[in-house]
């Protein structure tokens, strides 16, 4: 070794490198091989990957299976790195070898040299402290990949999806108060139809996204079985028979969820229908944003020539050329998110089905769809709310005209003159301009008074319990 590189070896022969890295040999050739997307590992990835090999290394120190020392110095290089030191290391690309060993290896050795150093030896020395005999005891690249989707999986939802959502949704629920008493026309076919309030559109998109929290929430639950502890094939192989309770324990305390060794480790390691039952529920949740955000865009659309029932606030300049112009630019980025998500779930099922045997080595491709997935719809609905939602006010005289102008309020008058007698009330009032109130009276078909009991916006729109 000299001052610029080290030299390490594997099974495959010896390389140079750099000093200065904590990753090695492993990684190296990873980095080489997979020049891809340029994508690094997702950092709530790689703290699902420490907060395991902190996890392992202390059951494994309890354990015996490693010395004492080497067990603390690799959870105090996990401690170290999930404070933000040497996130940089991690660079194997997001497409990478089957299974995701390139990215584990690279976990494994970043860990391994940092430990090294702790325990005051030099990077590289593996046969003080090994990453795979040591940092990797009683692990396989298959048992921990999946469990680090899982981990990653509860880290983002925690962290990003349901904060958002919860915030979303107390923000409709103001916003369906503060608007209650505005009517507004209802629309169907994108053609008129029956009075609504304004209020109850936004108490409809609160009760939507409760619903899909609590979906997520409930398809979360799967994650929770760790096949972790099954080695390489669900066996169990090269573990100490505590080893896989003491780990789900360990992990349980880390991320305050109730997980669990799973009943069978060879199921839980072979099916990523967990992942996938999440994934389904965040398209689903995406498919309903895509309806709100555009409804969004209709409802502020204008602001001569559209709706403009309610007004979004203006977050930037709109136009490179038409001075003034403001555009619905956060419901615009929300459906792009969204379609992103949807694509990611359709990737993540092909991906699923695709295992054979013991093994589905198309995980790296779901660990980044899934966890990507939750992130980037936790940031959009974080974004759409302080952005658009909580800003958003009504056109109160635009509402009301709309909805006093509209020929779905003969509608109320079925039961009062029949529906063939309103339908005429309708095709006249469309032909000559009148007014359906108007017109009902000529034909003295209710009484003024009648008329305008049936015909009360307020009443109309209220919503029957």
């Amino acid at each position: 070794m000299n001052n610029n590189y080290r030299i390490e070896k594997d099974s495959m022969g010896e390389r140079k490198i750099p000093a200065n890295v904590y990753y090695g040999i492993q990684t190296l050739r990873a980095t080489e091989n997979f020049p891809i997307s340029g994508i690094k590992p997702l950092p709530t990835y790689v703290d699902a990957c420490l907060l395991i090999k902190k996890a392992t290394a202390i059951a494994n120190g309890e354990l015996a299976c490693i010395p004492q020392d080497i067990s603390e110095a690799v959870v105090q290089a996990t401690d170290e790195i999930l404070k933000g030191a040497l996130r940089e290391q991690f660079v194997v690309d997001v497409y990478q070898a089957g299974a995701g060993t390139s990215h584990h290896m690279n976990v494994n050795e970043v860990l391994a040299n940092r430990a090294l150093e702790i325990l005051g030896d030099d990077k590289g020395n593996y046969k003080k402290v090994s990453p795979n005999d040591h940092v990797n005891y009683g692990q396989s690249t298959n048992d921990v990949i999946p469990t680090a989707i899982r981990i990653g999986s509860l880290l983002a939802l925690e962290h990003s999806l349901y904060p958002a959502l919860n915030k979303a949704i107390a923000t409709l629920a103001d916003k369906a108060t503060q608007f209650q008493d505005i009517v507004k026309s209802g629309r169907t076919h994108m053609q008129d139809a029956v009075p609504v309030r304004l209020g109850e559109g936004f108490r409809a998109w609160e009760n939507i996204l409760q619903a899909h929290k609590d979906r997520i929430t409930q398809a979360e639950t799967d994650l929770y079985a760790l096949g972790l502890g099954g080695s390489a094939t669900g066996t169990g192989l090269n573990t100490h028979p505590q080893y896989r309770h003491r780990v789900a324990e360990l992990l349980s305390e880390l991320i305050g969820k109730p997980l669990v060794t799973a009943n069978h480790l060879m199921a839980a390691m072979q099916s990523m229908s967990p992942f996938v039952s999440v994934s389904s529920a965040l398209r689903n949740l995406a498919q309903d944003l895509v309806k709100i955000s555009h409804d969004l865009r209709l409802m502020d659309s204008g602001p001569q020539t559209g709706f403009k029932e309610i007004q979004l606030p203006a977050v930037q300049p709109g136009s490179s050329i038409m001075p003034g112009k403001y555009n619905p630019v956060m419901a615009e980025m929300t459906s792009m998110v969204c379609f992103q998500v949807m694509g990611y779930d359709n990737a993540i099922a092909f991906a699923a089905q695709a295992g054979q045997l013991e093994l589905n080595v198309m995980m790296p491709l779901i660990a980044y769809d899934l966890i990507h997935s939750i992130e980037i719809l936790g940031n959009t609905i974080e974004a759409l709310t302080t952005k658009c939602l909580a800003g958003i006010t009504a056109r109160r005289d635009r509402c009301l005209g709309y909805a006093e102008g509209s020929l779905a309020l003969v509608t109320a008058l079925n039961n009062h003159i029949g529906y063939l007698n309103a339908a005429d009330v309708a095709k006249e009032s469309l032909e000559t301009g009148k007014s359906i109130r108007e017109i009902v009276l000529e034909k003295n078909l209710m009484s003024e008074s009648e008329l305008a009991r049936v015909l009360d916006l307020k009443n109309m729109s209220k919503i029957i319990e």
